[in-house]
């Protein structure tokens, strides 16, 4: 097949001939990990040992022991000497990995590098024998929603198993990972295909299946692959490097709402725009001057895609580049220098005087060092919201118990009096904006006072 509509000689539509050339490049992969605990599947990114599935569903869930751990997945082969492409999560913590051909002949294999924030994982079979076949490249941004595209895997086990579906969406963000970017596909995706390729009818992998939102573990016709792409420089650096070498302006940033713009002071029709909700000490963004309530309106000279993009952007970018943000700032548009460093590894009871807003509907409580401890916060910096009246201006904008207000209209709060003080400034009817320390993460929310 070469295009992507049903022959018109009278054939009948067959994926026939694309299994056939595929299915060789579509491996096996096992692992067994000798740890105490279960590795199971994984919730809705793993695989899955099937003997295991069928006991616990009798039996329910094991207990944690320390007899091995069996745990499925797939892989696509991607050079003639062994090297096969799988997800980060089907070979995280394994001891043995081994790879089952489409011949039937059994490999050990090594990680030569692996990427928890992508989920991608490069192995390599010990002694190949050097003519494998090889998966053929496509490009995941020629896909349209609607397009054919194939998956195969071993769902549970189940080797080389073919199904078929559409291209439901792209650009899909569902929570994974700080790099979200996934091809939604209602082809079915069961544990045990993740690593397996998604296939467009030329033939080629656009994409690695990697996850399913399920609430039973089986297919519901929702399923995720990782772009080709993007798979490709990972790959790249993963054979360079054994990990993935990233950009670093160390900020977080969300959307800016029509209510958060309105707050900011910005027009309509401004394009796509991230604020600026954290700036990590000592970092790249922060030697530049960045601050949160920044509203960053172009990367390096360009317009944001989309927000979500940024830390795409910002990754795809070499530690040490010199690039330019260009921040609207308390009504004024600033361009500030900024040198790009190198993402991290890792990235890391007394009763109190407590306030309540009658206008916002909350009551909230300095935070202490043993709130902090209890709460798993970062800091004692900021109030920590204690109660939300239902149906207040609060409770409307999403505000929640055990929220850390950490900001008023952009000026700090350390105590219960300085968020009176600050949210006692404004006019009734006016807006708030409160920037919010919910987990690990800080979130910017306009509220509407009562008027």
């Amino acid at each position: 097949l070469a295009t992507n509509t049903p022959p018109s000689d009278g054939r009948p539509f067959s994926f026939s001939s694309i299994a056939r050339k595929t299915m060789p490049v579509v491996v096996n992969i096992s692992t067994t990990t000798q740890r105490p605990g279960r590795t199971g599947p994984g919730g809705a990114f793993g695989g899955l040992d099937p003997l295991e599935d069928f006991y616990n569903r009798f039996f329910g869930e094991a207990v944690p022991r320390e007899a091995p751990q069996r745990s499925l997945g797939s892989g696509i082969l991607i050079s003639k000497e062994g090297e096969i492409l799988t997800n980060y999560h089907v070979v995280k913590n394994a001891d043995v990995i081994k790879v089952k051909l489409s011949d039937q002949t059994e490999h050990e294999a090594r990680v030569v590098g692996k990427d928890e924030k992508t989920d991608l994982a490069l192995i390599r079979v010990g002694k190949g024998p050097g003519n494998l076949p090889v998966a053929r490249w496509g490009t995941s941004a020629s896909l349209d929603v609607g397009d054919w595209v194939v998956a195969i895997g071993n769902p549970f086990g189940l080797e080389l198993t073919v199904t078929a579906g559409i291209v439901s969406a792209k650009g899909r963000v569902i929570g994974a990972g700080p790099y979200d970017n996934f091809i939604q596909t209602d082809a079915s995706i069961n544990p045990g295909n993740s690593g397996g390729p998604l296939i467009n009818v030329q033939g080629e992998v656009v994409g690695v299946n990697t996850a399913i939102f399920s609430q039973s573990g089986g297919n519901i016709g929702i399923g995720f692959a990782i772009p080709v792409d993007l798979a490709k420089k990972i790959v790249d650096q993963l054979r360079k490097n054994g990990r993935v070498v990233r950009g670093w302006l160390g900020i977080r940033a969300q959307d800016v709402t029509p209510q958060l713009a309105a707050s900011l002071g910005l027009t309509r029709g401004a394009g796509v725009m991230a604020v600026v909700t954290e700036v990590a000490d000592n970092s790249p963004a922060a030697e530049a001057g960045i601050k949160p309530g920044d509203v960053i309106r172009e990367f390096n000279g360009k317009p944001l895609p989309k927000s979500q993009d940024l830390p795409s952007l910002v990754a795809d970018t070499s530690p040490g580049q010199r690039i330019t943000l260009k921040i609207f700032r308390e009504k004024l548009e600033r361009i500030f220098p900024v040198k790009v460093g190198e993402l991290p590894e890792e990235r890391e009871v007394v009763a109190q005087a407590e306030g309540k807003d009658a206008e916002l509907g909350v009551r909230v409580q300095k935070v202490t060092p043993e709130l902090s401890r209890r709460h798993g916060l970062s800091s004692t910096k900021g109030v920590i919201v204690v109660e939300v009246k239902p149906g207040s201006p609060a409770d409307q904008a999403g505000i929640e118990a055990g929220d850390v207000i950490r900001e008023v209209n952009q000026r700090p709060v350390n105590t219960v009096k300085d968020f009176e003080n600050s949210v006692r400034q404004g006019k009734r009817g006016d807006r708030l904006l409160l920037l919010v320390q919910r987990g690990d993460n800080a979130v910017f929310f306009a509220l509407k006072r009562k008027g």
